[in-house]
């Protein structure tokens, strides 16, 4: 249960500096999050498309864990969003 805990942390980490950093560069509020819901998105649609197995198998296949991942990055993803949106609101300007 430790190594979920920290794999939770990670992807939130991780995503929060990935959307941080690109949203202080590209001046977008919510594109990490896009990008991030169209990347499960994408996969789905691979697994939807993949004829040696089905798209229902493979997911019977994830366990806790990497629902733990996915869920930890999406919120990572959503925080950077949230932050600078509120930095903005505030009257910070980043470049």
């Amino acid at each position: 249960m430790i190594q979920v805990a920290i794999i939770i942390v990670l992807m939130f980490v991780i995503m929060l500096g990935i959307g941080f950093i690109l949203n202080m560069l590209l001046k977008t509020t919510w594109l990490p999050l896009y990008a991030y819901a169209l990347l499960i998105v994408g996969i789905i649609i691979t697994f939807l498309v993949k004829e040696d197995g089905g798209f229902w198998d493979t997911i019977r296949t994830f366990a806790f864990p990497d629902y733990a991942a996915a869920i930890g990055g999406f919120v990572g993803a959503w925080m950077s969003g949230s932050t600078i949106n509120t930095l903005r609101v505030n009257g910070f300007k980043m470049f």
